[in-house]
């Protein structure tokens, strides 16, 4: 794998615990927790441990090249915990010039022609980015016509900082996208929903992607142990000379050596962290603690 000049070695501990209110029988689980190996991120090191032991486990990709686990856990449990411990050594290599990127006309026109096959399913509307107008009509605000794309890309992932309130608690996971854009407010998640959808109304190839960002303690006070959070991002296509670029709507940074990337797909339900059909179990509690420190 390359990485860039400049790049930054991670420890990465991510521990999930689902606590039930009464036995699970039985329960299958689908866990998108292996990060991932590019061009620009080499794992080093990596284990995936499931407590209690599955009666079943087998590792493998999803459709989009993601690394899953498969499980089964066929006795009796009051909870479950996954823990992913990870070393990672991280840093992508930054976009071309945004005035040397083709106008967003022919990037959306590539996306419809054979050199554009691999993109054109992200241009495509799916379960939590449907077709939505107003994001559409967001979004095109960036995009006057000719524009180059990159440029077009920096300046609305700039105007979804500035206009949007990260406030944590008001939407959820699925939360619809007209929803965030008449709240003006949400997390994460939502906004890279937002960024998608108005890209995909445009017919730009765009793709949701979920890892974890480097998070500092404000001046004068210790960081807190496990409390990093996982985060979400927006892949964008540039056309096929250029290829993809990563943008952070959230915090309105050009992902580079900051993020580390556990999974890409055409929104949050492709690539849940963990997902299970349980039988019995009743209310659960969750419990996530992340830790992403340089190593």
């Amino acid at each position: 794998m390359t990485l860039a000049a400049t790049s930054t070695r991670y420890a990465l501990r991510h521990a999930t615990l689902y606590r039930y209110a009464a036995p699970v029988d039985i329960a299958a689980h689908l866990l998108h927790l292996t990060p991932r190996s590019l061009p620009g991120q080499v794992v080093e090191a990596m284990a995936l441990e499931v407590s209690p032991t599955p009666a079943y486990r087998t590792e493998g990709q999803d459709h989009f090249g993601n690394g899953v686990s498969w499980l089964s856990i066929e006795a009796p449990h009051a909870s479950l915990e996954v823990v992913l411990e990870a070393v990672l050594d991280v840093g992508f290599a930054p976009p071309p010039p945004a005035a040397a990127t083709p106008p967003w006309e022919a990037v959306r026109d590539a996306a419809t022609r054979p050199e554009g096959f691999r993109a054109a399913e992200f241009a495509l509307p799916s379960a939590l980015v449907p077709n939505d107008a107003g994001a559409g009509a967001y979004a095109a605000q960036s995009f006057p016509p000719g524009r180059p794309v990159l440029a077009g890309l920096l300046d609305l992932n700039a105007r979804i900082k500035r206009d949007f309130a990260f406030r944590p608690g008001v939407t959820t996971i699925s939360t619809p996208v007209a929803q965030v854009l008449a709240l003006r407010a949400g997390v994460c998640q939502d906004f890279s929903h937002l960024m998608i959808a108005g890209l995909r109304a445009l017919g730009l190839p765009a793709r949701y992607c979920s890892g974890y960002v480097r998070t500092r303690p404000p001046p004068g006070q210790k960081r807190r142990q496990g409390a990093d959070q996982s985060h979400a991002w927006v892949g964008c296509w540039l056309g096929p000379e250029h290829g993809w670029v990563d943008l952070d709507p959230t915090n309105d940074l050009v992902v580079q050596d900051e993020h580390v990337l556990l999974a890409w797909g055409r929104d949050y339900a492709d690539i849940s962290p963990v997902q299970g059909i349980l039988l019995g179990g009743g209310r659960q509690t969750l419990e996530v603690s992340v830790d992403l420190v340089e190593a």
